[in-house]
């Protein structure tokens, strides 16, 4: 869609009505500058002057975020839609198609970089920070599923054992899975060592 327009007509409010149905969206949607008043003619007859106005389109920050992710299934060629729910930890997009596995990639590391990306694109656009959950078939539910089994595993091995159990370098969001999930462990407990992108979570007795 142009960002900017220039219509005219007999007032401004019609020549912002005929801008907005132009480009379908509601009013709150565009900036209005008026850049010239009506003005009549001689005798109120000849040369009506008509109203001239700028409309500028006010983006979405959600939609351009959603935007973006269709342009990269576009260049990937994969079939995809996009779901939006809004709740209390931030907007989820969720992708629905039949292989969204390239999108998903080894452990969901492409949907996290993905997120990140969309996340940056959607605060360009907006004037209050926006937080995107960006997720593929349930993906990131079944992953928290995987890794609070995971976890509870290794802490009974080390109860067993007595011995401290590093796990796999992980994303921040899956490390804070596997310490909300033994937080209240009696028995064991778990820290974070190394760095970025290597950072592991470390299971041991308390």
């Amino acid at each position: 869609m142009t960002k900017t327009l220039i219509v005219t007509g007999k007032t401004v409010e019609e020549a912002v009505r005929q801008g907005l149905t132009e480009w379908n969206v509601p009013e709150s949607r565009v900036k209005v500058e008026v850049l010239e008043q009506p003005a009549k003619g001689l005798f109120g007859l000849f040369g009506v002057k008509e109203a001239k106005v700028r409309l500028e389109f006010i983006p979405d920050a959600v939609e351009e975020a959603t935007q973006f992710l269709q342009d990269i299934f576009a260049t990937m060629h994969v079939k995809a839609t996009i779901e939006r729910k809004d709740d209390k930890d931030g907007i989820l997009l969720n992708i629905k198609g039949p292989e969204l596995g390239i999108l998903i990639g080894r452990r969901g590391q492409t949907l996290d970089a993905l997120q990140y990306l969309v996340n940056i694109v959607a605060n360009r656009f907006s004037d209050k920070h926006i937080r995107i959950i960006l997720d593929a078939e349930e993906f990131r539910e079944r992953r928290r599923k995987t890794l609070e089994e995971l976890s509870s595993r290794l802490a009974s091995r080390v109860v067993r054992t007595r011995k401290d159990v590093v796990l796999e370098p992980m994303s921040p969001a899956d490390r804070k899975i596997i310490h909300s999930q033994l937080q209240d462990h009696p028995t064991v407990r778990t820290y974070s060592k190394g760095d970025e992108p290597n950072r592991r979570v470390v299971i041991s007795l308390r």
